[in-house]
């Protein structure tokens, strides 16, 4: 499936795909346990260099998780990265698609790019690519990352029990939430008035 790039570029954030030229700055980035302490998709120790090693080859493979395209994100204003997410277990023929294994660096927590981020990358799977659906998973341990998704206009539907294993070997539950066509312009229109608030909001 191929991307037009530069649809997924707003006022605070763009998206690029993801390029070998990116990995040393994402695992410099990397490198910090707050990013991981509810996913425990990186364990900071003395392993994380194959860990992260074995993390970018799977970010590169467009055949994992049956199909997927990753992207690098980048300020606006500044052109700095500023963190990685993904369209993945892409079904065209079902016209559905996955987004997540979402980070940013800390400092751009709860701020505007994460909101505009999701609206591209919705706007493109309902308006340019025409898919019917539009899932997001959740380890059971991030509130934070749930209420997000709810907040931008996701629907929970259902906790997968015992779904997979963290890195250090401890059980992950999934919480499902989707967004559908049907749902689109009014998650759009939620989306876009939260931008337009927060962006005015003073910054630290």
């Amino acid at each position: 499936m191929q991307i037009n790039i530069s649809k997924l570029r707003g006022q605070f954030i763009y998206l690029e795909l993801l390029q070998p030229e990116d990995v040393p700055q994402l695992k410099t980035l990397a490198f910090d346990a707050r990013l991981w302490e509810y996913t425990k998709t990186l364990l900071i120790n003395e392993t994380f260099d194959a860990q992260f090693d074995k993390y970018i080859a799977t970010a590169f493979d467009p055949r994992n998780t049956g199909m997927q395209i990753s992207f690098v994100m980048r300020d606006a204003v500044t052109n700095n990265l500023i963190g990685m997410t993904r369209y993945y277990k892409i079904e065209p023929s079902q016209k559905r698609l996955s987004v997540g294994y979402t980070w940013y660096t800390p400092a751009y927590w709860g701020k505007v790019h994460n909101k505009e981020c999701k609206l591209l990358l919705l706007q493109y799977a309902f308006d340019e690519l025409h898919f019917q659906r539009v899932e997001f998973e959740v380890e059971h341990q991030n509130i934070r990352s749930q209420k997000a998704v709810e907040k931008i206009g996701g629907v929970r539907e259902a906790v997968l029990r015992k779904h997979g294993l963290h890195a250090d070997g401890t059980i992950r539950d999934t919480v499902v939430f989707s967004v559908i066509d049907d749902e689109w312009p009014a998650t759009k229109s939620r989306l876009q008035e939260m931008i337009e608030q927060q962006k005015n909001l003073p910054t630290e």
